[in-house]
C-alpha cells in the first residue's frame, strides 16, 4: 500500500523526520520504563533494609529484653515507652515488641497491646532475621523482624519494625517529574538531531519522494546496463563502486563480476598499468587512449561531488585498426605514385633506346628491371613460407625502396607455413617494420633487417634498423600507450603500435623487448612460444 493511500506524506525527508521522531519518543518511553522498574525494586529494598536496621538497633538494647521479662502487657509498661521512643526518633510506622507467644507488648495503637500479631512471627522467634513487604493491621508496609535476645543468650521475643509503604510510593512518584524532565530534554535533543539529519537528507536527495528515488534507481540500472559505452564509478578511496556490463567486457572482466569487484581497489581489479592510472586520475586529460588486453580504449573521467569519479570507456579497436590501415594505404599509394613516376621514367628510357635503334640495350634494360623485382619476391618466399607474412614483406620492401631504405632478410631467416595465428604476427611485423623504416630514413647508411625463424614451436622475430637507437633508460617506456616521438597520424593518435606489439606477444605467452643493434641502431625482438603447429 502506498504512502498516499495511507495518508502519509510523500516527501522522503518528511517521512524520515516523522519516523525518527517516533523512534526517539519510543526510546524515551522505553528508557523511562526501564529506569522506573529497577527504581521501584531498589526503593522497596532500601525500605526493608531500613526497617531491619531499626529493628536490629532496638533489639541490641539489653534493657528492652529485661523490661520484656520483668513487665506485663500494658500501655504503661517500659517496653511500650521504649518502642514509642524509637518509633518517633526513626520515623517508622510502628515498632512492635512481641513475646515468645506472639503477643504484642508494644504498638502505636495502645488498645492493640496484649493481642496476637497479625503476621506469622515464627521465623524471627526461631532466631532468623526477616525482611519483607506485607499487609498488616496498619496496612501495607516494608518490614524488618529480628529476634530479641536476653543477657543469657536466650531468645525471649522479637522486634518488628514497619516502614509505611506509602512513603516508598511517594519517593517513587517524586522521582517521576525529574525523570520526565530528563526524558523531555533527551527527546528534544533527539528531535533537533532528527531535524538536522532530515535537512541534510533533503539536500542530498534533492527533496525527492521515495517513489521517485526508486524510479531513478531503476532507470539508472536499466540505462547503465543497456548503453554500449563502458561506465565505471569509483569512490574517494579509489575503490570500485559500479561497473556496467559494457565496461566489464571492455576491461576483460567476467560478465557477472559487477558484484564481486564492488568495493575492491581499482589497481587490484585491473592489475595496475596505464588503464588503471587513467581511470584513477593519475593520468589526466580528455579522450585518453589506453590499451587493455587486445582492445584500444578511449577513456574520459569526471570527478563527483563526494570525491569519487565516474569514468566512461569507448572501444576504438576497430577504428584504430582502420586508421592504421588507412595510414598503410596512404603509404602504399605514395609508393605506387613514386613507382608510377619511376615506371614512366623507365618507359621513356625504353622508348628512347628503341627510337635510337639500340635494341640490344633496350632488351638488357627491361631484363634488369624485371629481375630486380622478381629477385626480391623470390628471396622473401624462399625464406618465409606463410603467404600473409611474405606478402607483407614484399609490400614493405617496395615502400622501403621508394623511401631509400634497403629492407633485407637476415641469413638465418626461415619460417615454415605452420603459424597458429598469422594475423597476429602480421600485426606485430607491420608495426615493427614501419617504426624501423621511420627510424632508419635519413640516417647516414639506412638499413632495415628482418629476421624470422622457428625454434621448435616458438617463433622468433627480430627487426634491426640503422636509426638513432633507443636509450637504455627508455627501452621499457616506449611500450607504454601514448609514448611517441612522431607527429599525430591521420587518425589522430600515436604511441599505440609498440604497446599493441607487447600486448599481442604477452597474450600468446611471449615477450617483446627493445635493445641496441651492433651498428648503433635499435633492435626489437619478439618471442612467441607455441606460435607454430
Amino acid at each position: 500500500m502506498s504512502a498516499r493511500r495511507l495518508g502519509l506524506p510523500r516527501r522522503a525527508v518528511t517521512q524520515i523526520l516523522l519516523t525518527q521522531l517516533a523512534i526517539a519518543a519510543g526510546v524515551a518511553v522505553l528508557a523511562m520504563g526501564l529506569f522506573l522498574a529497577p527504581l521501584s525494586a531498589q526503593l522497596d529494598d532500601q525500605a526493608m533494609r531500613r526497617a531491619l536496621a531499626i529493628a536490629q538497633s532496638a533489639a541490641a538494647d539489653p534493657s528492652l529484653a529485661a523490661d520484656l521479662l520483668d513487665s506485663g502487657a500494658s500501655r504503661d509498661s517500659p517496653v511500650q515507652s521504649s518502642a514509642e521512643r524509637i518509633r518517633r526518633a526513626t520515623g517508622a510506622e510502628y515498632v512492635v515488641v512481641l513475646d515468645l507467644d506472639g503477643i504484642r507488648r508494644s504498638h502505636p495503637s495502645a488498645d492493640r497491646i496484649g493481642l496476637p500479631v497479625s503476621t506469622d512471627p515464627s521465623d524471627a522467634l526461631a532466631g532468623r532475621e526477616v525482611m519483607e513487604i506485607d499487609d498488616g493491621t496498619l496496612g501495607r508496609s516494608a518490614r524488618g523482624k529480628v529476634p530479641l535476645v536476653a543477657a543469657d543468650g536466650e531468645i525471649v521475643g522479637a522486634v518488628s519494625v514497619g516502614i509505611a509503604y506509602d512513603s516508598v510510593r511517594d519517593r517513587l512518584l517524586g522521582a517521576i517529574p525529574g525523570l520526565l524532565a530528563y526524558a523531555g530534554g533527551a527527546l528534544a535533543a533527539g528531535a533537533l538531531a532528527a531535524y538536522l539529519l532530515s535537512r541534510r537528507i533533503q539536500r542530498q536527495t534533492r527533496d525527492l519522494a521515495f517513489s521517485d528515488i526508486s524510479g531513478l534507481l531503476a532507470e539508472r540500472e536499466a540505462m547503465l546496463h543497456s548503453i554500449r559505452e563502458g561506465v565505471i564509478a569509483l569512490d574517494r578511496e579509489g575503490r570500485v563502486r559500479l561497473v556496467n556490463d559494457e565496461a566489464a567486457r571492455l576491461l576483460g572482466l567476467a560478465p557477472d563480476s559487477a558484484g564481486t569487484v564492488a568495493g575492491r581497489p581499482l589497481d587490484d581489479v585491473l592489475g595496475g598499468g596505464r588503464t588503471a592510472d587513467v581511470l584513477a586520475g593519475r593520468v589526466t586529460g580528455r579522450d585518453l587512449v589506453t590499451v587493455q588486453g587486445p582492445r584500444v580504449l578511449v577513456a574520459n573521467r569526471m570527478p563527483t561531488e563526494d570525491g569519487g569519479a565516474v569514468a566512461t570507456l569507448r572501444d576504438r579497436t576497430e577504428l584504430e585498426r582502420l586508421g592504421r590501415e588507412l595510414d598503410s594505404t596512404r603509404g602504399l599509394i605514395d609508393a605506387l605514385r613514386a613507382q608510377d613516376h619511376e615506371h614512366a621514367n623507365r618507359l621513356h628510357t625504353l622508348l628512347g633506346l628503341l627510337e635510337l635503334g639500340l635494341h640490344e640495350e633496350a632488351v638488357e634494360f627491361v631484363t634488369e628491371v624485371a629481375d630486380v623485382h622478381r629477385t626480391t619476391a623470390e628471396q622473401v618466399t624462399e625464406k618465409v613460407h606463410d603467404p600473409l607474412l611474405a606478402a607483407l614483406l614484399v609490400g614493405k620492401a617496395a615502400v622501403a625502396a621508394e623511401r631509400g631504405v634497403p629492407l633485407r632478410l637476415a641469413e638465418t631467416t626461415l619460417l615454415p607455413d605452420r603459424l597458429v595465428d598469422p594475423g597476429g604476427l602480421v600485426t606485430i611485423m607491420g608495426n615493427l617494420v614501419d617504426n624501423a623504416l621511420d627510424a632508419a630514413a635519413g640516417s647516414a647508411a639506412p638499413l632495415v633487417e628482418v629476421e624470422l625463424r622457428a625454434e621448435g614451436r616458438t617463433a622468433v622475430l627480430r627487426v634491426r634498423d640503422s636509426g638513432p637507437g633507443v636509450p637504455a633508460t627508455r627501452r621499457e617506456e616506449i611500450f607504454t600507450e601514448g609514448w611517441s616521438t612522431k607527429q599525430p597520424s591521420a587518425h589522430g593518435e600515436r604511441g599505440l603500435g609498440l604497446a599493441l606489439v607487447r600486448r599481442l606477444a604477452e597474450r600468446q605467452g611471449g615477450s617483446a623487448r627493445a635493445g641496441g643493434a651492433a651498428d648503433g641502431g635499435a633492435e626489437f625482438s619478439v618471442v612467441l612460444p607455441e606460435a607454430l603447429r
